[in-house]
């Protein structure tokens, strides 16, 4: 056991970590692609903002079909970004900062650059053995194995050709065609990446966040989904959320637990309960699993007080901690996702993206109602992810030219989803055109475009100004930090229709989704999401923070 002390083993059990989509976050090299020489620069950033640690997307060498997260060398850094040594540095100056530092893993598949997908198509027995090599269905085995479909469109298997030029074997991928998925029955794979993990932790990175973790393990025999399959949440789809993949997160704890302080695991996992999500945080499993119902929940407090409440108890049934966010590279920004008529339930991430052109967003009731959604999750027990951006209100970029969208989700989908690019565009840093300081002055555009109407939204623009939203989350983690880290359990307060309210410590926090404004009880007003706001009423899609001592 480490003799470390709990503040240092336990310290994601209430962090707020800062994700860092590093292709968009800052360009030192003036190509137009973010880089770690970028985020090196920038790290003072994450230190006026408050949070305790960074999470960095994919940096590993790869083709880029799918923004890095095709992975073709999981033990070195992509040029786009830097080298190796850049790396060891970055984790070296965030350590120096009182940064941790959080890599993405990518599990489920490789690129099928990677050594040993080239192998299994060269021919090498072993390598295949290490993929879903299957014969197709069919009198000459034309057809897929099975009925499976990629997540990103279109059909989950691509066919062969063996050296003499005629059709051979499918290989699955549940992403693109360039994401072969990996066998995890196979040793040797569960081997290779238990030795990944090593081979980071030695180098100083204090944990991963898991992509795809409920994808891991496949139901035996891979058999069909089924005409009646509806996609529910009380079905299981049999590539996903299958029990088998809990053996290789206890493996994987194990390595963990061997370093001093022990690293540590959050799984992006998309089970169909609460419940079952849980089941990934058992004490010898992972250490964090996101809670993304209160992502998918609409500004509805009503929604918002059972995802919350369902949550924290499953959670605590086996002794976690929640962890909470509102975005990240994969879906809608809050601010365009609030800023439309709410649906009455929890909502997929694809159709916020096909209301686009059916609605018209109002950005200026989408960012009020962010804020609010802010002060509402960072005063939850638990930790907290941000994703870069948020903390400035940025929307979502509708607007991008097709030719511009690189996101394999459109062009898979036929068009029909405009996919995740429009929550990477680069940041804003100051108010200059036409990049906003993103890369080096006379540096190549960036790779999205910007659009013309972000200098009020950059950094410097908010920085220091009482009123702006990044101002917001810098008081609101100060006083999170001060107030709530310590302050125990969640008790909810009655309130009326259309609004929540809780108090921990001290401190309360209430939230107002309904059509009018509300009463305060009474206390001093620590912080409102509105500016100007007073300590006597809660106006209508506003939050607040209450001293009532």
């Amino acid at each position: 056991m480490s003799s470390t002390p709990r503040s240092v083993t336990d310290w994601w059990r209430d962090a707020v970590v800062y994700q860092l989509y590093i292709r968009s976050f800052a360009d030192a090299d003036g190509d137009g692609t973010g880089d770690i020489g970028g985020v090196r620069a920038r790290l003072d950033h994450l230190v006026e903002l408050g949070v305790d640690a960074l999470w960095v997307n994919p940096w590993y060498p790869s083709p880029q079909v799918d923004s890095g997260y095709d992975v073709a060398d999981f033990r070195d850094i992509d040029p786009l970004y830097g080298t190796l040594d850049d790396a060891d540095t970055l984790v070296r100056d965030a350590h120096a900062a009182g940064l941790k530092v959080l890599l993405d893993i990518v599990p489920n598949h490789t690129s099928s650059e990677h050594v040993w997908f080239r192998a299994a198509l060269a021919g090498d027995a072993g390598a295949r053995g290490r993929y879903h090599f299957r014969a197709g269905r069919g009198e000459d085995g034309e057809l897929p194995p099975n009925d499976w479909t990629s997540n990103f469109g279109g059909p989950a298997w691509t066919r062969t050709t063996d050296a003499d030029g005629t059709p051979g074997d499918w290989y699955l991928h549940l992403f693109a065609p360039e994401q072969p998925d990996l066998d995890w029955d196979n040793p040797e794979v569960r081997g290779e990446f238990e030795d990944i993990l090593r081979f980071w932790f030695d180098r100083g990175v204090d944990g991963f966040r898991i992509d795809v973790a409920h994808g891991l393990a496949k139901e035996p025999g891979l058999p069909d989904v089924g005409p009646d399959w509806t996609g529910s949440t009380e079905e299981l789809h049999p590539a996903f959320d299958q029990d088998g993949v809990h053996d290789i997160y206890r493996a994987w704890r194990k390595v963990a637990d061997s370093y001093d302080p022990p690293r540590i695991f959050v799984a992006e996992s998309w089970p169909p309960s609460s419940e079952r999500l849980s089941l990934y945080l058992r004490p010898d499993e992972l250490h964090q699993a996101f809670q993304f119902d209160l992502l998918r929940a609409p500004f509805d407090a009503r929604v918002m007080k059972a995802v919350i409440a369902t949550s924290l108890h499953d959670t605590e049934g086996v002794g976690a901690s929640c962890t909470w966010t509102l975005s990240n590279h994969d879906v809608v920004r809050q601010v365009t996702r609030y800023a439309r008529s709410q649906p009455p339930a929890l909502v997929d991430g694809p159709w916020d993206r096909r209301r686009w052109h059916e609605e018209p967003a109002d950005l200026e009731l989408g960012l009020r109602r962010a804020r609010a959604a802010a002060l509402l999750m960072l005063a939850l027990p638990g930790s907290v992810y941000l994703y870069q951006g948020e903390e400035l209100g940025l929307p979502e970029v509708e607007d991008l030219d097709a030719d511009r969208r690189e996101d394999p989700i459109f062009a898979r989908s036929g068009s029909l989803d405009v996919g995740r690019d429009g929550c990477r565009v680069p940041l804003p840093w100051d108010t200059s055109a036409p990049t906003y300081a993103f890369g080096p002055e006379g540096g190549a555009a960036p790779w999205l475009p910007q659009p013309a109407d972000w200098a009020g939204l950059s950094v410097a623009a908010q920085a220091g100004d009482p009123a702006s939203t990044f101002e917001l989350y810098r008081s609101a983690l100060r006083l999170r930090r001060e107030r709530l880290v310590d302050a125990g359990p969640l008790a909810w307060l009655d309130t009326p229709p259309g609004t929540l309210a809780f108090g921990r410590g001290s401190l309360t926090c209430w939230l107002n989704t309904s059509d009018h404004s509300v009463a305060l009880p009474g206390g001093r007003l620590l912080l409102g999401s509105v500016p100007g706001m007073d300590d006597r009423s809660l106006p209508v899609d506003a939050a607040a923070w209450v001293d009532t001592t």
